[in-house]
């Protein structure tokens, strides 16, 4: 019997949930992105983390953040080459309360607070 996947802890929920190509005319099936794997993309390339920082960050090994981060890459490449929509939705995830040790390196949920 595997082992149960572990809750990714992320800031918040993305702002934008959908992007669409500019010059689609025919509705196509759109890259489906987990919200995990957005949180990854946006700690590792955005904020600077290293994969290492983004695993204490989002509580989960070093390796499954690798896995999520090619992942989501694959996902990105695919949508920009092809042209296809992407929505951000699902993924096995919980949301940061705010105040756990590893909160505070741009946090979206202290960084709000803070202005």
């Amino acid at each position: 019997m595997p082992r149960p996947q572990k809750c990714r802890k992320i800031c918040r929920m993305p702002d934008t949930m959908e992007f669409l190509p500019v010059n689609d005319a025919s509705p196509c099936e759109a890259v489906v992105l987990t919200v995990d794997e957005y949180e990854a993309i946006r700690l590792i390339d955005l904020e600077g983390f290293s994969q290492e920082e983004c695993g204490e960050y989002m509580s989960i090994a070093r390796t499954t953040v690798q896995q999520i981060y090619n992942n989501a890459r694959q996902k990105l490449a695919r949508m920009l080459v092809e042209g296809l929509p992407l929505k951000i939705e699902g993924g096995n995830y919980r949301l940061c309360p705010g105040h756990e040790k590893a909160c505070g390196r741009k946090c979206h949920r202290h960084s709000d607070q803070d202005f």
